[in-house]
């Protein structure tokens, strides 16, 4: 089911009978999902009862297993007649493109001649782009414009292809093809052709002979024309690798190859791409650097709306301060994206009065999400989604738990991802590769533009990330389309006259929590089957939970608990039932001590607690743990760990109880880190335990 879910998700954007249909699929998912892990919990309490008591109780656990897997087969055999009795075929068959699909395209499509009159911020990179188009060397160049949807690669592709300078450097053959995500080599080549060949009527018997072509002569005939030219084409919104081979036809076998279409005269011919994807820039010419553009400037962002919204933006000030208040509010939340602005300004330019303004104000997700004709931000963004992979659209759709404007650690998001089963799983890669695949995932976001950087290591590796506003809408918009999650913040709190059903859906997988902590512990839950809890203490209270026993009561499936930053006073000793539990954070929540029970969440991979007054001794039972941080323990007791032959990284033991295991057993211990009294211990026994770990590639000592 999850792979028929990953080929239809890439078809239910374009017909809602799919997509309603997908629904039904994705929810059967979730109940087999339930089933199994219910079955398991239940199997597991079981074994703690009387021996006959236990037995008469396994028969009927697998009892009602059995009906609600008869039911589950007949929902799925109901689902099944229903595609036939909607008139739906099977995945990938049908037409190639929809009414939607053509509508988007429509939008998107773009023309050198329909140049920005105001265009903002863009006059150093419109300088830089020249330069590279009628300078260096006389290799033929393919030069790159990166960055998000919405962010001006078109724009300011437009700007330097009328350039005065370009236009004499490329006077005879200059051509402009928009690409789009459904890619036509024939289309592009057409598109090219007509520019560059058949600028006149003489030429229609030229134009009549080309359209017969094939797809692959027009390409040796459009390669045949510009062989001894010097050109400058311009491929706008370019998505994929595959496409980049597709229109130059790159051979797969030589990744070297120039290509046959786009031919290298030595005369100084120019490709220019704008691009959504830096992998994309990087194939297509990997010794030309991508020129990567950045989101506006407070300033420049008021600039810009102001060169539509005030109609005099020169003498913008003159106006109500009343509305240039809104007006400075509005432009901050679209956080330097130019087509978000742009959208905006042109809502407002309509009305002037403090009414409409106050209106899209106080709604202004809405308004920008809005579909149709020009003001549809989410369906320029929503077009980066869909070209997602399978695998990388549950980790963006992850980072809508995460509240606005949130720095996010990538080390946490990696363990995220890993617990939430986003990552390959054991039987599909080795376990020491998990958290470098998810590493991959993240700088493939990154470089789709949908994630962006905050802080970078020495060794140029990313320690922190956020997400854009609009790009987090989107995240949340879909992930609530699929039941991925609900949240819950200040701004919209609980209230006994609210239910729960409303808040949230029964089916709901994840939840994230804000703030009103207090209130949220005390509620009535309906949220059996949620698999994850996050808490975000974004310091609007000092949140103290006095019991946490809700969370084992009202949520005995799950896999992910994350209190960080939450200060709370103890941890109950029934969170040792959540034997489904991968993930537990405790980070910064002034935590002393950890219950026995901890020793009974078996699935545990991930313990992430900090300044203990001790650790337990009962860890070496959790034979699954992977990544174990406990720094800054108070008392250097003694602590078992050479059991866990699966673990990763072992953050905070002190030297002291290193010594007393035997670290060969662990044999996939590749980050260490010990803490304490290194005098403790005898330092050729230490240094001999560290010689035993033969994958060990980072060690850090705290004296």
């Amino acid at each position: 089911m999850q792979c028929f879910l990953e080929e239809a998700d890439k078809k239910q954007e374009e017909d809602s009978r799919v997509r309603n249909w997908v629904s039904d699929i994705r929810e059967a998912v979730y109940n087999a999902e339930d089933i199994i892990d219910m079955f398991i919990l239940n199997a597991q309490s079981l074994r703690r009862n009387f021996f006959l008591k236990c037995g008469f109780k396994k028969l009927i656990n697998r009892y009602k297993v059995g009906k609600k897997i008869e039911a589950l087969q007949l929902g799925l055999l109901d689902i099944s007649n229903r595609r036939e009795a909607l008139g739906i075929k099977n995945i990938g068959e049908g037409r190639s493109r929809s009414a939607k699909n053509q509508m988007l395209q429509g939008l998107r499509r773009s023309s050198p001649h329909a140049e920005e009159h105001v265009v903002v911020g863009l006059e150093k990179e419109a300088d830089e782009l020249v330069n590279q188009l009628i300078g260096g060397d006389l290799r033929r160049r393919v030069i790159s414009l990166v960055g998000m949807g919405g962010i001006g690669k078109t724009t300011l592709a437009k700007k330097v292809y009328n350039h005065r300078q370009v236009v004499e450097c490329f006077p005879d053959c200059r051509a402009w093809a928009y690409v789009s995500p459904d890619c036509r080599p024939r289309d592009v080549y057409m598109q090219i052709i007509k520019q560059l060949v058949c600028t006149s009527t003489k030429d229609q018997q030229v134009l009549e002979m080309v359209e017969k072509l094939q797809e692959h002569e027009l390409g040796d005939f459009l390669h045949e024309h510009l062989k001894e030219k010097r050109y400058l084409i311009v491929l706008d919104d370019v998505w994929s690798c595959r496409d980049w081979n597709c229109l130059a036809k790159v051979s797969s076998n030589d990744p070297d190859c120039l290509g046959n279409v786009f031919p290298d005269g030595g005369n100084g011919s120019r490709l220019l791409l704008t691009t959504r994807d830096k992998d994309v820039a990087l194939h297509a010419d990997a010794r030309s650097t991508p020129q990567e553009m950045q989101l506006l400037s407070k300033q420049k962002s008021w600039n810009l709306f102001c060169g539509k919204a005030f109609l005099d933006h020169v003498d913008a000030d003159r106006y109500p301060p009343d509305l240039v208040q809104l007006g400075r509010e509005m432009v901050d939340k679209c956080n330097g994206l130019p087509l978000a602005i742009v959208v905006l300004r042109g809502l407002l330019s309509r009305d002037m009065s403090h009414t409409e303004w106050r209106k899209v104000h106080d709604n202004i997700n809405a308004y920008l999400a809005k579909e149709g004709s020009q003001t549809g931000v989410m369906i320029v963004l929503n077009l980066s989604y869909i070209d997602l992979p399978s695998y990388l659209k549950p980790c963006f759709l992850h980072l809508s738990l995460f509240p606005e404007d949130y720095v996010i650690s990538t080390r946490k998001l990696f363990l995220l991802w890993i617990a939430e089963g986003f990552v390959l799983s054991a039987e599909q890669a080795d376990q020491q590769s998990m958290k470098v695949t998810a590493e991959v995932y993240l700088n493939e976001l990154i470089n789709r533009n949908l994630i962006q950087v905050v802080r970078m290591s020495v060794n140029a590796r990313v320690v922190e990330c956020r997400v854009h506003d609009l790009m987090r809408e989107l995240a949340i918009r879909k992930a609530k389309e699929q039941n991925f999650f609900r949240t819950h913040d200040i701004e919209d709190p609980l209230s006994s006259s609210t239910s729960n059903s409303s808040l949230f859906s029964s089916k709901c997988r994840r939840q994230s929590i804000y703030s009103d902590m207090e209130r949220y512990a005390s509620v009535e839950h309906n949220t059996p089957y949620l698999r994850s809890l996050l808490f975000f203490n974004l310091g609007h209270e000092i949140c103290r939970f006095s019991q946490l026993d809700f969370i084992g009561k009202c949520f005995k499936v799950l896999r992910v608990l994350d209190l960080e930053g939450v200060k709370v006073e103890s941890l109950p000793s029934i969170v040792g039932t959540l034997i489904h539990l991968r993930y537990l954070g405790l980070r910064h929540t002034g935590l002393k001590l950890l219950p026995l029970s901890i020793g009974n969440l078996r699935s545990l991979q991930t313990l992430d607690v900090n300044n203990l007054k001790q650790v337990p001794n009962v860890i070496w039972k959790i034979q699954n743990m992977r990544y174990l941080y406990m720094e800054g323990q108070k008392y250097d007791i003694p602590l078992k760990i050479d059991t866990l032959e699966n673990l990763q990284v072992l953050s905070g033991i002190t030297f002291k109880q290193w010594i007393q295991n035997n670290s060969s057993k662990l044999t996939c211990l590749g980050k260490l880190k010990l803490e304490g009294r290194y005098e403790l211990v005898e330092g050729v026994e230490f240094w001999k335990s560290i010689a035993k770990l033969r994958v060990l590639k980072s060690l850090y000592l705290k004296a």
